[in-house]
């Protein structure tokens, strides 16, 4: 079964805590702690030491999206409290300035692949050329970016023929016209399922879904099928509308 969780963020706008009360009470074992604004980041790293963090499986951070970028340097040095703890970091490629700062994470460093409205980081011709500054970092792939960017999936599967070895972490949400995150649809489940083979079975899924603390559970099974294990995924495409409906219950 597949190690599927949520970010704070999608469950409570700009409070990880209460996100991570929501995450807890669901009994996920995976989460990704969200400081996507510049402002949500040092309250978190200075809450960090004092979080009960055992339950989970799988911990990850967000570092923010934007940012003064005369202090990259003291985000960087925030998130090296981050890095301590052996959790990755989720960074948006177009957020970095001064790639060599970004270098000491090695490994724990997660780039993710962007929507169509950035000029970077949305293709694996765009991804190559910032793994060319990051080589050691890993891949935060966004299923719904890339459907976003394109929706016959043909750039997922070239993304993933070319990145599979850097595989880190999944971000999974239907993302809308506006890149605004959705619950995932039934085109969403279908579309991801065609590629899910490609995907290992060991890789953290990170949902980004908004919804309501009541529809956790029912979006982690959308999410399920969405990504079915290997024995499951030749029948996926064939799924009839009842079978959709039944999902959505």
């Amino acid at each position: 079964m597949r190690l599927v969780g949520f970010s704070t963020g999608a469950l409570a706008y700009s409070d990880f805590q209460l996100g991570l009360k929501i995450i807890n009470e669901n009994h996920l074992k995976a989460v990704e702690l969200s400081a996507l604004r510049e402002n949500e980041l040092f309250p978190l790293v200075a809450t960090v030491a004092g979080l009960n963090m055992k339950e989970f499986t799988y911990v990850s951070v967000h570092a923010p999206s934007k940012y003064d970028p005369a202090r990259e340097n003291d985000l960087v040095k925030l998130l090296q409290k981050v890095a301590e703890r052996k959790w990755p970091i989720v960074i948006h490629p177009d957020a970095i300035r001064d790639f060599s700062a970004w270098k000491s994470f090695k490994g724990l460093l997660l780039v993710e692949n962007m929507d169509k409205r950035n000029l970077i980081g949305r293709t694996a011709g765009e991804l190559a050329e910032v793994f060319k500054k990051l080589p050691e970092a890993k891949l935060c792939f966004d299923l719904g970016h890339c459907r976003q960017v394109d929706p016959t999936m043909n750039e997922s599967c070239l993304i993933l023929q070319q990145f599979a070895g850097r595989l880190g972490q999944l971000h999974v949400s239907e993302v809308n016209s506006r890149s605004t995150h959705d619950p995932l649809s039934g085109a969403s489940i279908d579309a991801y399922a065609r590629i899910a083979s490609m995907i290992p079975e060991d890789i953290p899924v990170i949902l980004e879904s908004t919804v309501r603390p009541n529809e956790v559970h029912s979006e982690v099974h959308r999410a399920r099928l969405a990504l079915p294990l290997s024995s499951a995924a030749n029948g996926t495409s064939k799924r009839d509308a009842k079978y959709y409906q039944n999902a959505f219950v």
